[in-house]
């Protein structure tokens, strides 16, 4: 990241021995330590987001041409790409029409009970 060799950090911890002080100094690293990290952090976010917005866009393009092709003789690039996107949709949808397949067993098995009730009230 930075080329920084021994003596010049040896310098570095001389001079912020003799203007911090040996109580400080260890406050200081920690913060300058602390600091370091949390760029590093932003920075692998920041490529993380940015490496998932290419790939979405790709994605996007790849979309648009078979689109264009009406979905016929695609490349293996934008075929593979569309594949993704299928995969994708359907990794979405599978938890809904889980709950919904649940919701319509619960209503199937209540049917009867409701029947029963319906049936058991006199009519007016």
């Amino acid at each position: 990241m930075f080329d920084i060799g021994f003596w010049e950090i040896v310098l570095i911890s001389v001079v912020g021995l003799v203007v911090l002080g040996p109580e400080r100094l260890p406050v200081a690293i920690r913060t300058v330590r602390g600091w370091i990290s949390g760029v590093k952090q932003l920075s692998n976010n920041i490529k993380t987001e940015l490496s998932e917005e290419l790939r979405i866009h790709e994605l996007h393009s790849n979309l648009k041409k078979a689109e264009q092709q009406n979905m016929q003789n695609l490349t293996p690039e934008v075929a593979e790409s569309v594949k993704s996107l299928q995969e994708a949709a359907a990794m979405v949808t599978q938890p809904y029409l889980n709950k919904q397949k649940t919701i319509d067993q619960q209503n199937i098995d209540k049917e009867p009970e409701v029947l029963a009730e319906q049936n058991n009230k006199p009519t007016e």
